[in-house]
């Protein structure tokens, strides 16, 4: 595949780098890949393999990524690239984010897809945002990066669906481009996060509050597994966490249901969900929504009054009563972006 060299490095003795996208932060030598497996080092200079090669596009209501308070009922242009640098066994979209390049990406029919069309295609579909999405976008940052860019001279809107376990560095380069985020809150057990995905907490926490700090729009989503993040107390230390940065942030609750490792595991039982909704409520989180349950927890009601705002079906927006960002009841401000 083509190659593009890579942001956030530093060059160490003996043709060894130091990739500093990611809280990995990989120390690799001549002729190794990141645990991306996309980001190579050459001869000392480090390389992506995914410029500009997608293997997924699609046009997506915004609300699937799931963002309920980022311009709701809009249509966002979805791509993405293999790879993640995590390596969950519940992925639910394994097929893409495992695929690794430097073991071959047996398999891979990725297209390319060159910067300057993303943004026509996004012009031509109606699109008000492009959502780098479906795998973990920081893995293909310096295509997102760019195409972040030129969408925003076309007054396009951008959005990550991430881990969130990019550095700060990568955050604070991308953040005049970057409009809004949902990330993935996986367990608030360190010892999971090592466990389960390859990865850590901290730094994941540190990106929500990173996020919160530099007015990028954030909403966060926890997969419910059972037997795995569903305790009250873990629950409740994830819903104060949200809290204690901004209460003001959206919590979905998602329903998990078998996938890639784990297919002994049961569904997610709803009143897991109803009950976690619950625990966010007495936390002080004043938007929670459930996911892949249809028909339930999907409304958007104001913290003050208790007026349904937004009314969803599904992934679409049947009604929105929201006023120049305000409830048009009792007038309280809505947090997020509806223009």
């Amino acid at each position: 595949m083509p190659r593009h060299e890579a942001m956030f490095y530093d060059r160490l003795e003996g043709q060894r780098i130091e990739c500093r996208l990611c809280a990995h932060r990989c120390v690799l030598r001549a002729g190794q890949f990141g645990i991306c497996g996309v980001r190579q080092n050459v001869e000392g200079t480090l390389y992506t393999y995914v410029y500009e090669e997608v293997i997924a596009a699609h046009i997506d209501p915004i609300e699937k990524k799931p963002l309920f308070h980022f311009l709701p009922g809009s249509l966002a242009l979805s791509i993405a690239t293999v790879g993640c640098n995590f390596q969950c066994p519940f992925c639910q979209n394994w097929e893409i984010s495992q695929m690794r390049i430097s073991s071959g990406g047996e398999g891979l029919r990725s297209s390319y897809l060159s910067v300057e069309e993303v943004v026509r295609q996004a012009k031509l579909h109606g699109c008000a945002s492009i959502s780098y999405t479906y795998t973990e976008p920081t893995i293909f940052f310096e295509y997102a990066y760019d195409v972040a860019r030129l969408a925003r001279g076309e007054g396009i809107k951008n959005n990550f669906v991430t881990n969130g376990f990019m550095t700060a560095e990568a955050l604070e380069t991308i953040k005049p481009y970057l409009d809004a985020a949902n990330v993935d809150l996986k367990f608030f057990r360190e010892e999971k996060y090592k466990k389960v995905c390859k990865a850590r907490l901290q730094p994941v926490l540190d990106s929500i509050k990173k996020m919160k700090e530099l007015n990028i729009w954030v909403e966060v989503t926890t997969l419910i597994i059972p037997g795995e993040n569903d305790s009250r107390e873990e629950l409740q230390e994830m819903a104060s966490f949200l809290a204690s940065v901004d209460p003001d942030i959206p919590w979905h609750l998602s329903r998990f249901h078998p996938d890639y490792k784990y297919l002994n595991s049961e569904p997610t039982p709803v009143a897991t969900l109803l009950l976690a909704r619950d625990i966010g409520r007495e936390a002080g989180l004043n938007y929670i929504y459930l996911g892949n349950v249809w028909g339930e927890g999907e409304n958007t009601i104001c913290p003050g009054c208790g007026a349904l705002l937004i009314e969803r079906e599904g992934f679409t927006v049947r009604k929105n009563r929201i006023k120049a960002g305000r409830c048009p009841d009792c007038g309280r401000l809505i947090a997020g972006v509806f223009a």
